[in-house]
């Protein structure tokens, strides 16, 4: 056959081809449920991926209800009522996380975060025990956060010239997005692993994230920054593979030191009975990896994040930076260390602390969720499978809950000056997946957050303008700056 009989024959098969997908695309949707919720029009094939904007996904799906990335439909869910009805009143009907094939790669389906059913159940429940046990919501996880947020001040105090905290001890400008993750990571590697991990970040976060949430199917086989995100899981996973092999090692003691210790113990119990196949638990080491590393994530990434809104909020406002310092000043003095039981008496701050949590809104869209069984909300039908995003933004900067949803205002959280909890404020998320880090992340930001301001004064370098700019990863944190603490005069006695 030549060549030239050839060709024609490939062009028309190829345009045959696209043919067929478009028609059956569009009789996808022609069939489709016309109760469905509705969302703008779709691409043939592709559906809504290319109108999702990478920059700022969570502001261009504000109108939004529903998208469609090849053969993934994921429906946003906005207002209070409706994020409640999800998350509380029908619960049960959406805990399960959708499944995807980007799961090989990230947090597989093992675990705390991606795992469903009775395994999810088991793992959560261990882990919230075992965290207990090791002082979570105690006195004794409070000094553990204190005396980390000690060696973080003495650092920035340091007066070496020739180390790396030589700016900070004169003043000048410096990033301080190092030194807070590392403070914060210290502390859930001690409860992990009990262990200190002078790392770093060590993970890189892409804003092509959002899309490999939304359209996993089509990320699988595209090119791009979503890969190295799937490679640096991968060292991620080996590392604390590496780690438990050497708890392994290294047991000697009937008592469990840290939560890698405590779960090869409670792992320890069942492994008899699952040799003569008598039991079958969900307890298991590629869960204990998994668990691992989301209690790190969790533990770290949030919490950063949200200390570096807080320290670039109080630069830019710094009217409400001095009148929090007052109320340290009031409550807690110069002689001693602010504690969880200042908190009561320091409305202002409590507020301030969650206006940055309101303000930064860190995780926008929330965690995903899926529709365990065909179901209605709103009065749209919700088939079996479909993927559910809760709009945390929508609900943040919504103008019927908030006086000045787009201004930073401590006051949304108080009420005759003193503290008010918020229905339509949900950080944490809600419901039976409520985040498990919630009363880790409580204390944490408050006992930073309070002594930081009782030593230094943080504002712009001169001659700076400081933005409020962000940028999308696992979380929306604020785009690298550089701020100057200048020490306030008298200071506390340090103590460890």
């Amino acid at each position: 056959m030549q060549l030239g009989n050839v060709l024609p024959s490939l062009q028309t098969l190829l345009l045959f081809s696209a043919i067929l997908l478009i028609l059956a695309s569009y009789g996808q949707r022609r069939r489709q449920d016309p109760n469905y919720p509705p969302g703008p029009p779709q691409m043939p094939i592709f559906g809504n991926i290319f109108q999702i904007d990478s920059k700022n996904p969570h502001i261009s799906i504000q109108e939004v209800r529903s998208v469609r990335g090849g053969q993934e439909s994921t429906s946003f869910v906005t207002g209070l009522p409706l994020i409640k009805e999800v998350l509380v009143n029908q619960g049960h009907l959406f805990v399960d996380r959708p499944r995807a094939p980007s799961q090989s790669y990230i947090f597989k389906i093992n675990g705390l975060f991606a795992s469903n059913g009775q395994e999810w159940k088991d793992q959560r429940r261990f882990t919230l025990m075992t965290l207990r046990n090791f002082g979570l919501g105690k006195k004794t996880l409070e000094l553990q956060i204190q005396k980390e947020v000690i060696y973080f001040i003495e650092a920035i105090r340091e007066e070496k010239d020739d180390g790396p905290f030589f700016f900070y001890s004169t003043g000048q400008p410096f990033d301080p997005h190092f030194q807070i993750n590392n403070a914060v990571s210290n502390i859930i590697c001690s409860v992990t692993s009990g262990k200190y991990e002078k790392k770093g970040d060590g993970l890189v976060c892409t804003k092509i994230f959002i899309a490999v949430v939304l359209f996993p199917r089509i990320m699988e086989y595209l090119p791009g920054a979503h890969k190295k995100l799937f490679r640096e899981f991968q060292k991620l996973e080996s590392f604390v593979a590496q780690m438990i092999k050497q708890h392994k090692e290294d047991q000697n003691s009937e008592e469990a030191h840290d939560f890698i210790d405590a779960y090869l113990k409670e792992l320890s119990k069942y492994l008899p009975f699952c040799f003569k196949g008598n039991i079958s638990s969900n307890l298991k080491e590629n869960n204990l990896v998994s668990c691992t590393l989301d209690l790190f994530f969790a533990g770290t990434e949030s919490t950063s994040t949200t200390l570096r809104w807080a320290l670039l909020y109080m630069a830019f406002y710094p009217e409400i930076q001095g009148k929090i310092q007052v109320e340290i000043d009031r409550v807690v003095d110069h002689s001693r260390w602010p504690t969880m039981a200042d908190r009561e008496n320091m409305p202002y701050t409590h507020a301030a602390i969650h206006e940055v949590q309101r303000m930064g809104n860190i995780i926008p869209l929330n965690a995903p969720r899926v529709a365990t069984v065909d179901t209605t909300l709103a009065g749209y039908h919700v088939p079996k499978g479909t993927r559910l995003l809760t709009n945390l933004t929508s609900l943040h900067r919504d103008p019927k809950e908030w006086a000045t949803p787009e201004t930073f205002n401590p006051e949304h959280f108080l009420e005759n000056g003193e503290f008010k909890k918020r229905e339509s404020f949900l950080p944490f998320s809600a419901g039976k997946r409520v985040c498990l880090g919630e009363q880790l992340a409580q204390p944490e930001l408050f006992i930073f957050f309070t002594c930081l301001l009782q030593r230094f004064t943080f504002q712009a370098p001169p001659d700076t303008q400081l933005s409020l700019d962000f940028q999308f990863g696992l979380t929306i944190s604020p785009v690298p700056y550089q701020i100057c603490a200048l020490s306030r005069e008298t200071e506390p006695k340090i103590n460890l």
